[in-house]
Formats: C-alpha cells, structure tokens, sequence
C-alpha cells in the first residue's frame, strides 16, 4: 500500500486515492495513509464472526461514501488476509487487485513463502492479479521471480520478495489506470 501511494504522490500513477479501509484498527497502513494525508476508515473484522456478507456490504458501503463505485475505482488489496464474497467481486468485477507472494498458480493461500522453502522449490516470487471468486486464481497482471536459495528461511524469501512485490504492484496500478489492461478469459494482454 505504501509503495503504490507513494507512487501516486509522485505523479506516477494517475489516480486519486480515495481511502484507505482496514480490517484491524492498530493497522500500521493506517497510519501511513493518514502521513500521506489519505484518508482512513476502520472495519473491525472480528465484529463481523460469521457474517461476511455484511462485513463486505459495510466494506461496499465506506467505498461507496469515498465515491470508489465499480464504474470508476479500483479496490486494492494490500495485506488484507480475507477471502471476499463472491457478491463483492461480482460488484466490482475486474475492478480489485491483489498482491501474492509466490508466482501463481503455485502455492496460493496463506504461507506462500513457507510453502515454497518446503516445497524446495528453485524460484518464487510475487504476482499481481485480478481478483476472481476462487483463493489466488484470478487472471495474472504482473509477476516477479526471486531465487530461492538452500538457505532461505520463510523468513529470508519473505524479505526478498517484498522488494519484488512493492516494484510491480504500483506498476499494475498504473497499467490499470492508464487502461492498458485487457482481460481474454483468462489471460491479461498489456497494451503499448
């Protein structure tokens, strides 16, 4: 989050951050959003046991308030560790980016980089997606590769791979909002 509004601070990428929204108040986001002069709003996740539809309609709700609308916003996700309803991202349909930390379709979900050193995988990396109804499955923007070495700990290829991840991330922003993406099923062609 803060590599893409940072970006956007310097004129980099041409949109006009509309809020910040997260599902921890003690979010450390948050208070970079309000240093950036963004401005933020708290909805507290473990209010919500067992209702995600509302979580998300209230989610729908704050957007809406900032004028973030499926017709002109984009939804970034950005440590945000819910899965969203399919009624949310059918509102907002190509419309919510996320950031992985592993080069999709390998290793989806949680403990990406865990994964990946137990795995004994050779590369990973990070991938910017749009995101569809399943976990980490949505059509791929962008995607960095980082060298998993025998002694990379989940901790070291974590490290290694956030420096990939806050690179592409404002870049797929930006693709997106100077509509250079194009999506074909399942496939996402960037434009000149």
């Amino acid at each position: 989050m803060e590599s893409i509004l940072k970006a956007i601070k310097k004129k980099k990428i041409p949109i006009n951050p509309a809020v910040v929204i997260s599902n921890k108040p003690n979010a450390k986001g948050l208070q970079i959003a309000k240093k950036l002069g963004i401005q933020t709003e708290v909805i507290d996740s473990s209010k919500y046991k067992g209702k995600r539809q509302q979580f998300d309609k209230d989610v729908i709700s704050v957007l809406k308030k900032y004028k973030v609308t499926p017709t002109n916003g984009l939804v970034c996700l950005a440590g945000f560790m819910r899965i969203i309803s399919p009624s949310f991202i059918k509102q907002y349909k190509n419309k919510i980016l996320n950031i992985h930390p592993a080069l999709l379709p390998a290793f989806p979900g949680l403990d990406a980089q865990k994964q990946a050193v137990e795995f004994g995988a050779k590369f990973s990396g990070c991938t910017v997606h749009f995101v569809d109804e399943g976990v980490d499955t949505g059509p791929i923007i962008l995607q960095e590769i980082v060298k998993v070495n025998s002694k990379d700990t989940e901790k070291t290829l974590s490290r290694k791979i956030i420096v990939k991840e806050h690179e592409i991330y404002p870049k797929a922003v930006e693709l997106f909002a100077k509509k250079k993406l194009v999506i074909k099923g399942r496939k996402v062609k960037i434009l000149n």
